[in-house]
C-alpha cells in the first residue's frame, strides 16, 4: 500500500500571478531517503514514483483516485488567502512601513 499527499500548490516567489495554483496535485511520499552517488556526488534515488505528479481539477477527484487505487492519503488544505485592501495613495503616506 502506498502513501500519497494531496495538496493545492502555492504560487512560486518568482511569479506574481496565480497560474498553476488552481489544480490539486497527488504525489507519492518518499519510501526511503535519497542517496549520494559516490563517483559524481549527485543526489538521487532508485524510487521512480517520486517523479510522478498527477493533476486533478478538484480535491474530490484526487481523493476518489486514491481510494480507487487503494492508496492511503494525507490531505493538505490550503490556507485562506488574505487580501489587504489598499489604495494607490497609501504608497506615499507619511506613516508607511518600510
Amino acid at each position: 500500500m502506498s502513501e500519497v499527499r494531496i495538496y493545492q500548490p502555492t504560487k512560486t516567489t518568482m511569479q506574481s500571478g496565480r497560474r498553476n495554483t488552481k489544480d490539486w496535485l497527488l504525489e507519492y511520499e518518499p519510501v526511503r531517503a535519497k542517496e549520494t552517488d559516490p563517483l559524481m556526488g549527485w543526489i538521487g534515488s532508485a524510487d521512480t514514483r517520486e517523479q510522478v505528479r498527477l493533476r486533478f481539477e478538484n480535491k474530490e477527484e484526487a481523493i476518489a483516485f486514491a481510494k480507487k487505487n487503494g492508496m492511503t492519503y494525507r490531505l493538505h488544505e490550503p490556507k485562506a488567502r488574505r487580501i489587504r485592501a489598499k489604495t494607490y495613495a497609501e504608497n506615499f503616506g507619511f506613516r508607511r512601513p518600510f
